[in-house]
Order: C-alpha cells, then sequence, then structure tokens
C-alpha cells in the first residue's frame, strides 16, 4: 500500500532541467493518483538552480527544497532529503532528465512485494568510456558484496521509507543502496528503464574518480556485510 510518495532529487548546477523534470513528474503522479511532493536537495550549486527551485517551490505546493550551505556530495545530499522526506515510499532520480519519470508506472507494480524497486539503464545513453567503467565497476562490486545487481549507479529507484531511513550515508554508499536495503531485510528487485541522453549541463563525475572512490567504498561495504548479524525475536512479552 502506498500512502505517500516523496521524491528525493539531488540537485548540483541543472538550472536547465529542473522545469521540464517538474513537469515529467506531475504528468506521471496524475497517472498513479498517490499523494505525493517532491524535495529537491540543493547540493551547494553555482548556477541559477536554487532560484529556480524557489521559484517552483512557490507555483506547486507539492515542490519543496532543501539547500546545503556548501557541496557535501550526492549520498550527503539523499541522506538529508530521505530525512526530511515525509512519505512512507521514496522515489530518487537524478535531475539531468536522463532517468526518465514515465518508467515509475511499471516500476510501481512491483512495489508491495518488493521493499525495493531499482532501475537497470539496460540502453545506457552514454559514452563508451562511461560504459566500459561502470560495467567493471559493478562486476567488481558484485564480486565482492555477492550481488547480483546489473546496474548499481542507476538513480531510479523506489524504496520503503522506513527502512531506508534506518540507514547511515556515508559517502560514496548512495551506490550500494540495493545492498544497505538487504541488509535491513528488504526484498529487492531490478528492473529495465528506459535511459536518455543529456540534454543540458556537464556529468559531474569521471571514470578514475569513481574508480578511486569506488574501491574504498566497496571495502566499507563488505565489512558491513560480514559484521551483520540478523536478528529474528522467537518470543515477545512487552507492554506497548
Amino acid at each position: 500500500m502506498v500512502n505517500k510518495v516523496s521524491f528525493v532529487i539531488p540537485v548540483y548546477n541543472e538550472e536547465q532541467n529542473l522545469a521540464a523534470l517538474v513537469t515529467e513528474i506531475f504528468q506521471v503522479m496524475e497517472k498513479l493518483s498517490y499523494p505525493f511532493e517532491i524535495l529537491f536537495v540543493d547540493d551547494g550549486s553555482i548556477d541559477r538552480s536554487l532560484q529556480i527551485l524557489k521559484e517552483l517551490a512557490a507555483t506547486r505546493s507539492q515542490i519543496k527544497y532543501l539547500s546545503l550551505a556548501q557541496r557535501c556530495g550526492q549520498s550527503a545530499a539523499l541522506g538529508c532529503g530521505f530525512q526530511a522526506a515525509s512519505g512512507d515510499v521514496i522515489v530518487t532520480m537524478d535531475a539531468d532528465l536522463q532517468n526518465d519519470p514515465a518508467d515509475l508506472e511499471h516500476m510501481f507494480k512491483f512495489y508491495g512485494d518488493y521493499d525495493m524497486v531499482t532501475g537497470w539503464r539496460f540502453n545506457r545513453q552514454d559514452s563508451w568510456s562511461k560504459k566500459i567503467g561502470s560495467k567493471i565497476g559493478n562486476r567488481f562490486r558484485n564480486w565482492l558484496t555477492h550481488e547480483q545487481i546489473h546496474d548499481t549507479g542507476c538513480s531510479l529507484k523506489i524504496m520503503r521509507a522506513d527502512m531506508l531511513k534506518q540507514i547511515r550515508l556515508f559517502k560514496g554508499l548512495h551506490r550500494f543502496l540495493p545492498t544497505l536495503m538487504r541488509l535491513e531485510g528488504a526484498r529487492v528487485i531490478e528492473v529495465k528503464v528506459n535511459h536518455r541522453p543529456r540534454r543540458h549541463g556537464e556529468s559531474k563525475y569521471s571514470n578514475w574518480r569513481r574508480g578511486i572512490e569506488g574501491f574504498n567504498d566497496v571495502l566499507a561495504v563488505r565489512w558491513m556485510i560480514k559484521r551483520s548479524t540478523p536478528v529474528q525475536i522467537k518470543e515477545r512479552h512487552v507492554e506497548n
């Protein structure tokens, strides 16, 4: 059951994409008929992104924003948004219009049977170097974390909020959300989604930077997996 959907969308220098993204989200949510909010988290943008968010928020009550005092990175921006979100279901996506909100209609068909529905950019619209870098990174992460996820970097996700809010997102760990959600007991499924070429702005990541950071991150997550202790209660006698 879905009571309210909270979109949590990190933003860094995406001034040309924000209005179009809002329009697409509203179109999809009219079809789904779920109550919703769109919570943008501005991660220290140096263009007009924050001003545009303020203007958008003034036009529709569903649009909200947080503005970080300095750039903290995608994990920190998402973590702030997760804690501020009021919905029982949280949807994440990028602000660059490469994720397609229309995919949510299909993805929500799986939610309920699963606690997390994560996208797989099966026909990824990026440079060949990014595709190769991501493929190598995904295989390496899956090998060390015993995962089967094809595309850990896809930002389009639907997640159960109460489980998600238990996760502390250290820097870089947003790429491991399927694994971290499983550690909270979540049932996770990966669904093929559309991926669109970037129309405006520039990519914020390079393969070299991702490779260095990703190596350290995967070791941290592997440690968390090995030290995790699932607890099942056999009997209960507690007063409410």
